[in-house]
């Protein structure tokens, strides 16, 4: 027990109390917002922007640039997603007042879509005009993140080219799992704010990958956190398509 337990934690005897405090917090804070989000609850994105902000500073720290630009899309993908599901809510409220002045039966039926009024989040399923837009944001993250490895000798010199040496021969298995990951994330994020139903899958084959990976990095914590996001996910992506099927029979009650 003792070993298995070095062996998961043992990294974190070089971290000072301030970093494994800060990645505690922002790993609360990110299994809190998951949560959030299988419930359509608006809060997802505050409490989530919270988590996002920390681990901008830690993956800065890390030097884990692919993760960091993740992290910091969260945190704008975040404030958008967070005016779009406000205007979701608030045309969603406009119609079940309406409804509720003249109820049919229908509607009646579907009162357990229509009473949590934190959950008033309608859901879409992915059209072909997302399309082309997922295809451009996951070439220029791969692009983007390919960039910022290539140049990582220079970062790590203090961002001089004095005596760095670049190449593609210089990347590894880690930093192409970064670009796979980041990619998927950053559709998987840029979906959630469009409140589509499919960002779940992006989110559990992502968070599945991220597994290993951080515990190859030696971030237990975050490892461990990603073994609950994908759980989450997972059931999250029946609950909203439950979700989708409540709200289709209301909207056409």
């Amino acid at each position: 027990m003792a070993e298995l337990l070095n062996w998961l934690f043992g990294q974190y005897a070089d971290y000072s109390t301030l970093f494994i405090a800060l990645e505690l917090i922002a790993v609360i804070f990110g299994v809190s917002s998951v949560l959030l989000a299988s419930k359509t609850n608006i809060l997802v994105f505050p409490i989530g922007l919270v988590s996002t902000a920390i681990f901008v500073y830690l993956l800065w720290k890390w030097q884990l640039f692919g993760d960091m630009f993740i992290n910091a899309y969260y945190s704008i993908m975040s404030i958008y997603g967070w005016i779009n599901w406000t205007q979701n809510k608030h045309n969603t409220d406009i119609k079940k007042h309406h409804d509720h002045i003249n109820p049919t039966r229908q509607q009646q039926d579907a009162h357990t879509y229509n009473a949590d009024a934190h959950s008033a989040i309608d859901v879409e399923h992915l059209n072909k005009k997302d399309l082309p837009i997922l295809t451009v944001l996951a070439a220029a993250t791969v692009a983007f993140v390919a960039l910022i490895y290539y140049f990582r000798p220079v970062i790590n010199n203090n961002f001089s080219f004095d005596g760095a040496v670049l190449g593609l021969h210089l990347f590894t298995w880690v930093d192409y799992t970064d670009m796979l990951t980041t990619a998927l994330f950053l559709m998987a994020m840029w979906l959630m704010a469009r409140r589509k139903i499919e960002h779940w899958l992006l989110w559990i084959i992502a968070d599945a990958i991220s597994v290993p990976l951080y515990f190859y990095k030696g971030l237990t914590f975050t490892a461990l956190q990603y073994v609950v996001f994908t759980l989450i996910a997972i059931w999250a992506y029946y609950e909203w398509q439950r979700r989708y099927r409540v709200q289709s029979h209301a909207a056409y009650a």
